[in-house]
């Protein structure tokens, strides 16, 4: 595994001119395979979510798992309304992919999983006119075209709020009492997201690894459903949904539209899980590599 960094564009509304920053991604596998797998995670996760997945992946393909901006080894963003704009998500995920495709003699396949947000971003992705590589499969962990203003309103309840612990045991136990409905993980897992989610500051307390203005958007919008259905009926992309039987943020209703209308999606259920389905569990990274391996 490689961990590198990328100087992207800020793209910004109104194209006034903006300080680049950066983006962080492990790079998994044969960097000369042009079979390549982009892994973009949730809204307060980071690219070492996928450590998992990647591990059972890296034989078979190339995997850049990305941090997004403003979350684990990323740059802030100067000014927090850019987080907002969610253009700059795309522009990030375009330039990411140029610069990969540029290392390549041979035409490249490009694959995304996506994790909530990253999902999100790899469903508005797929659909964009003169990418420069499509995307072959689409894979999405709990989200949908119908987000549910009651799950936002959860989440805004805890997002931003920048809370400090004063020993990593401390840390850990709020991030999974927070993250509980990720589901049944060992506690060897648990361990392995609380590592790359903590941040030490200098006066010795601990918080989390991403920048608290992202939670911009609950604070300047009226929280409310986000109907998203517009796009995903543009969706023609072979795409997978793991939906956590237990979710607020995917329901069984939209996940049983999201079968008969766009991508026309294969849906799993998985019991025992909220919201999302992380990537890290045996059974879970077999689904994902099945649906990323087949013909």
């Amino acid at each position: 595994m490689r961990l590198n960094r990328l100087l992207v564009p800020t793209a910004s509304a109104g194209n006034e001119s903006k300080k680049p920053h950066r983006i962080a991604y492990t790079d998994w596998g044969d960097p000369e395979n042009p079979h390549v797998v982009v892994c973009v995670h949730g809204l307060t996760r980071n690219c070492r979510d996928f450590d998992y997945l990647a591990r059972a992946l890296q034989n078979d393909c190339r995997v850049i798992c990305v941090d997004v901006v403003g979350r684990g080894q990323s740059d802030w963003l100067e000014h927090a309304d850019d987080y907002d704009y969610y253009p700059l998500y795309l522009s990030d995920a375009i330039a990411l992919i140029t610069y990969i495709k540029a290392q390549y003699t041979v035409p490249m396949t490009l694959d995304w999983v996506g994790i909530s947000m990253g999902g999100l971003i790899g469903m508005m992705l797929t659909i964009q006119p003169n990418l420069p590589v499509s995307a072959d499969k689409l894979v999405i962990s709990d989200i949908g075209p119908l987000i549910p203003a009651i799950a936002l309103k959860r989440i805004a309840e805890y997002v931003g709020k920048d809370p400090r612990f004063q020993s990593f045991d401390e840390f850990k136990a709020y991030m999974k009492m927070i993250s509980a409905s990720f589901g049944p993980l060992t506690e060897e897992q648990w361990n392995h997201l609380a590592v790359y989610s903590v941040r030490e500051y200098s006066d010795g307390s601990m918080g989390f690894r991403y920048d608290p203005r992202i939670a911009i958007s609950f604070k300047t919008h009226e929280i409310k459903d986000i109907d998203l259905w517009m796009y995903w009926d543009k969706l023609i992309t072979p795409t997978l949904v793991l939906r956590g039987m237990k979710s607020d943020i995917l329901s069984a209703e939209t996940a049983a539209q999201m079968k008969i209308r766009g991508a026309k999606a294969k849906v799993i259920e998985l019991a025992g899980v909220g919201h999302a389905p992380m990537l890290v569990d045996a059974a879970q990274i077999d689904i994902v590599r099945d649906f990323i391996l087949s013909e």
